[in-house]
């Protein structure tokens, strides 16, 4: 007797979603942060969001690395909630990033400011692996949800790090910024 395991139904619409998604909030970030003017050039109301976002961030990387506790321990529940609450964390922080951009526009580093250089090279490689990591978040829940587990820890593999890395290069760009003013 066989018996017929019902197929996978396909991703690819959900996949392309995604990338969609995406792509339309990436362009919207870009228009936001160098087209946009800002409305609170002065940057006098909400002047907390800068110190909020990078507070967010912190608290993403944190979520981020007990789930991958978690998950090294074989805890799914607990990895599950972790990383939702990074999921939030982040989530979060992004509606606080658009706000602060929408009233505040772009905070440049100062010229002669030390460390220019370094600052601006890192904050180049956390906007390009930003733009690549939302994408790449948004798939790994997708499959983690749907029960794809398989296809799930394969993009898990490439998420993690990337997802960790622009948290934790967002708390630092932050504190740079704040230190070189």
């Amino acid at each position: 007797m066989t018996t017929a395991v019902a197929p996978k139904s396909n991703t690819r619409p959900a996949i392309a979603a995604i990338l969609a998604i995406s792509a339309a909030a990436t362009a919207f970030l870009f228009w936001l942060i160098y087209v946009h003017p800002a409305t609170d050039a002065a940057s006098v109301r909400f002047a907390f969001l800068p110190a909020l976002n990078a507070v967010l961030n912190g608290l993403s990387a944190t979520a981020l690395l007990i789930g991958f506790t978690f998950i090294r321990g074989r805890r799914i529940r607990a990895h599950r909630a972790a990383m939702f609450t990074a999921f939030a964390f982040s989530t979060l922080f992004l509606v606080s990033y658009i706000l602060h951009h929408a009233l505040h526009g772009d905070v440049r580093y100062p010229v002669h400011g030390a460390f220019r250089s370094f600052y601006l090279s890192l904050l180049a490689s956390h906007i390009v692996l930003a733009v690549v990591a939302l994408p790449l978040i948004l798939v790994t829940f997708f499959f983690s949800l749907t029960g794809r587990i398989a296809q799930h820890r394969k993009v898990a593999r490439w998420t993690f790090p990337l997802w960790l890395y622009v948290s934790v290069t967002g708390v630092v760009t932050y504190v740079m910024l704040r230190l070189a003013q």
